[in-house]
């Protein structure tokens, strides 16, 4: 479900790809029989490859990894959340626009 250009986070790598990335990230909490999870991964794959080495996208099943989809208070799915400096400072729920997320994006790298 994800291109290469996305990272698949787990409980694992977390820290290391998300927390200490030196770029910002998009995080996608979603999981395999949501149809909006479905629906958005297109737009996520086009974001990451225009994003290159701007910033950075990675997706976590909330099916395997319920620790970090509970950490992170994630109630509906998909949830997106931007981080940068290890810090959320952005987060939306539900299927939005390629151009939401793409300004969402524009604002954290600044």
């Amino acid at each position: 479900m994800s291109s290469t250009n996305i990272v698949t986070l787990t409980e694992a790598n977390f820290g290391a790809e998300v927390a200490n990335s030196p770029v910002p990230v998009l995080v996608d909490f979603w999981a395999e029989w949501c149809g909006p999870c479905k629906m958005i991964a297109p737009v996520l794959d086009e974001l990451a490859s225009e994003f290159d080495s701007k910033a950075k996208i990675g997706k976590v099943n909330i099916d395997e990894f319920q620790g970090l989809a509970a950490k992170y208070r994630v109630r509906a799915i998909p949830t997106l959340l931007i981080f940068k400096g290890g810090e959320v400072i952005d987060q939306v729920v539900g299927a939005k626009s390629k151009r939401d997320l793409k300004s969402m994006l524009d604002k954290a790298v600044g």
